[in-house]
């Protein structure tokens, strides 16, 4: 189907409206002398609409006058009325060409420079050493060594122990990782804390030293499992009658990065409804794309109807502009709308679809806010009854699941 779309394309076609008092006799004797017709509506009694090469309209032209029916050309589609209409249009191609020709032109220089992994260091130094080593806004892409700009960007900058360039079209990404200091290293302790509240059922600590235990309820920024560990106790006691000597310093607790696994009940709350009756707008499928080129005030139309062919639509535009290159302002302008066809619709359910549907949506809700390591123990759903009918079912949902809530917590020693 696409091949043949393709032929008809590339040979040309038309539309015909024909009147004729025996459409059927014509379209049999049309079939019967090999001259493929397609698309064929009869939208009236002896009118028939139908598509026809272009260079079948010579002989279908005689079977047309056998038959004493008479067709005019509707509508002309297809490269050689395209080509016909931009030998008409001159400028038009001149434009479009230099369009094309400047959009391939500038394509080929570095517009927009990015950073991204820096936290310590500010972007302005980072962009500033790129320009040092040749990358800024405006420079050829065939001029860039990405290798030797890497390596300079590093020697201006020590404390980045990795830096990355990438060209993507007109955009360089400058990716960095800095260097960690040793203070951070050496200053490195955390507590694992609860990021939300539960009931306690499991606590395995890798590190550290535990701070709840089975059973107990915790609340959002408790600590589980404490990175302070505290001494062991002195086992030595005191014979008596011996004299007594000055007691040591107590010895110091022990500071870690904590690690470790607590698992917890947590229950979730949800409200849902659904309406018995639903009326909106919504999208039928069908979009239709007007393109033109904006020079200045002048506006060329490449592509697309000159009206809007829906009522009801909605309207979404794209502007792409030539970009300024030093002095130069183009002042040239892509300029797409995208015109999305929409219908009015209603939707009836029955109380038990819409409670059905307000349950779907209320647990929908929940999942989304589920970490990855969640497990659904148990869910429940009821509806909420109010005394006077409406046109709304309403419903509240219910989790309970079983997941890891800890989170590290870092802190200083004083």
């Amino acid at each position: 189907m696409f091949i043949l779309r393709l032929i008809n394309f590339f040979t040309g076609y038309v539309t015909l409206l024909v009147q004729s008092d025996a459409p059927e006799k014509l379209i049999n004797l049309a079939a019967g002398r090999g001259i493929l017709l397609w698309d064929v509506q009869m939208p009236a009694e002896g009118r028939v609409f139908l598509k026809i090469r272009l260079s079948a309209v010579k002989p279908f032209k005689h079977i047309a006058r056998k038959t004493g029916s008479r067709f005019e050309i509707y509508e002309r589609r297809g490269l050689p009325f395209l080509l016909a209409r931009l030998k008409r249009r001159k400028a038009l191609v001149a434009g479009g060409a230099f369009f094309l020709l400047a959009i391939y032109f500038l394509s080929s220089f570095v517009w927009f420079v990015e950073v991204s992994g820096n936290q310590r260091i500010a972007e302005y130094d980072i962009i500033k050493a790129a320009e040092a080593a040749g990358l800024e806004r405006g420079t050829p892409r065939w001029k860039l060594n990405v290798g030797a700009v890497e390596k300079r960007i590093q020697e201006q900058l020590p404390v980045l122990s990795w830096v990355g360039v990438y060209i993507r079209g007109t955009k360089a990404d400058i990716k960095v990782v800095e260097k960690t200091l040793a203070e951070e290293k050496e200053a490195g302790f955390s507590h694992v804390v609860a990021v939300k509240a539960g009931l306690v059922e499991d606590v395995l600590v890798l590190k550290g030293h535990p701070a709840v235990k089975k059973g107990d309820t915790v609340a959002p920024g408790q600590v589980l499992i404490s990175g302070i560990v505290p001494p062991p106790e002195a086992a030595a006691a005191e014979q008596e009658g011996a004299e007594k000597e000055a007691k040591p310093a107590p010895p110091e607790p022990a500071y870690v990065d904590a690690r470790g696994i607590v698992r917890a009940r947590v229950w979730y709350e949800e409200y849902g409804e659904a309406p018995l009756v639903e009326k909106g707008k919504r999208y039928t499928g069908r979009v239709v794309t007007k393109l033109w080129i904006k020079i200045g005030e002048k506006e060329i139309i490449l592509k697309g109807p000159p009206e809007v062919p829906f009522a009801l639509y909605q309207q979404e535009s794209f502007t792409k502009k030539l970009p300024e290159w030093r002095n130069l302002r183009p002042g040239v302008e892509l300029i797409t709308l995208k015109y999305r066809e929409l219908q009015d619709y209603t939707i009836t359910r029955s109380r038990a679809q819409a409670v059905q549907l307000a349950k779907e949506k209320a647990l929908a809700g929940m999942k989304q806010k589920l970490p990855k390591n969640a497990i659904i123990l148990r869910e429940r759903v009821e509806e909420l009854v109010v005394n006077q009918p409406e046109n709304v079912a309403r419903v509240r949902a219910y989790l309970e699941t079983l997941e890891d809530i800890g989170v590290n917590k870092p802190f200083s020693v004083k």
